[in-house]
């Protein structure tokens, strides 16, 4: 694992430096590192934080939750984006996938069929469209992610036909993917699944979104069908208060089980306190009663309440720390620890460098 940071730290530096005397303006060479140390209060046995948890996993060590060297190539017509990286983050987030493919950030290209129209046509492996958290954590208002974004895809690969509106106040996208955050088709998944995101700002303080799935998802050898739906609206109350708020809403159903169901509100509070000072506030509420998306093996069932805080300083344009408390307290006991648990409190540090 060291060995394969020292590299990828030798090319980081690498590339940024030859993208500063790149002079193809529709080249760009980027990167990112994110390490971490968090601390389950609980003192998990394995140091691991529960399965549902992709992000910042470890518990009392110094690590690395992402780190990528991103290439990205633009005209008019033309777009094309490859990252690759490491990080713990991707060693458990793309467990499932095939060796080549477990690298993979982004690996993209689009094409612009109509000069005068901002539609654009994109395939490969992106980010998810749903949810407003991405596997980025300096693009995320708190440290850690909510449980809705630890439970839905962070990625997914297929063909994606997208549209701008000229005044960019809508955005209108379908999607036809290889799956519920799947790179490659599986045996027996040959079918497509297809997504929606409408995303439409009616005033600048104002962004309203609607996402979805709909498509087969393989549970115990058998094809469920799973329809999700993902709401959320970004409001800049002031120069220094920002609100989210957002709900998602799942159903799954095999042809032999009755329909389960599972949702999740979440609020969260952005308060700028000084030109590189912010904090931020998480509410989040988990109910998945029939634990179609959480296994628990208890009587109710995965119904979690979350709150968490995180203070974030900006060092310098290109280097940020942060900091977060955050608590949660189910129904049953699902936090296995020597002993099984209704709380988890755990304390996470990161230090993120762009370039």
């Amino acid at each position: 694992m060291m060995r394969c940071i020292s590299s990828f730290i030798l090319a980081f530096i690498s590339l940024n430096c030859l993208a500063q005397v790149d002079s193809a303006k529709s080249f760009k060479l980027s990167g990112y590192v994110e390490s971490y140390f968090s601390y389950d209060f609980s003192k998990p046995i394995n140091n691991e934080k529960p399965d549902y948890t992709y992000n910042y996993k470890k518990h009392n060590q110094l690590n690395v939750n992402l780190a990528f060297v991103k290439g990205s190539y633009q005209t008019k017509r033309l777009r094309s984006n490859l990252a690759l990286m490491i990080g713990t983050y991707a060693k458990y987030n793309l467990s499932a996938e095939p060796n080549w493919a477990k690298p993979l950030l982004e690996a993209n290209v689009g094409y612009k069929p109509f000069e005068q129209h901002e539609f654009w046509i994109d395939a490969g492996v992106m980010p998810s469209h749903i949810g407003f958290e991405s596997a980025i954590g300096s693009d995320c208002w708190n440290l850690t992610r909510s449980i809705l974004a630890e439970n839905s895809p962070y990625y997914e690969s297929g063909i994606k036909f997208n549209y701008t509106s000229k005044n960019q106040d809508l955005y209108v996208a379908f999607h036809v993917l290889n799956g519920w955050q799947k790179i490659v088709f599986t045996k027996g998944d040959e079918k497509p699944s297809i997504g929606l995101q409408v995303n439409y700002k009616p005033t600048n303080k104002l962004t309203l979104n609607y996402s979805n799935f709909v498509g087969n998802i393989s549970v115990d050898g058998r094809n469920a069908l799973r329809i999700f739906h993902n709401l959320y609206a970004i409001y800049d109350a002031s120069a220094k208060l920002s609100l989210i708020m957002g709900f998602d809403i799942g159903t799954q159903k095999t042809p032999d089980t009755r329909r389960a169901v599972w949702y999740t509100p979440v609020i969260i509070s952005k308060i700028k306190l000084t030109e590189k000072s912010r904090i931020a506030g998480r509410l989040e509420f988990y109910i998945d009663k029939q634990q179609a998306m959480i296994a628990t093996s208890t009587p109710n069932g995965y119904q979690t309440f979350g709150a968490s805080i995180n203070y974030d300083h900006q060092i310098s344009p290109k280097v940020m720390c942060r900091a977060e408390l955050k608590n949660y307290s189910s129904r049953d006991p699902i936090f296995q620890y020597e002993q099984s648990s209704k709380y988890q409190t755990t304390g996470t540090m990161a230090l993120i460098v762009k370039l």
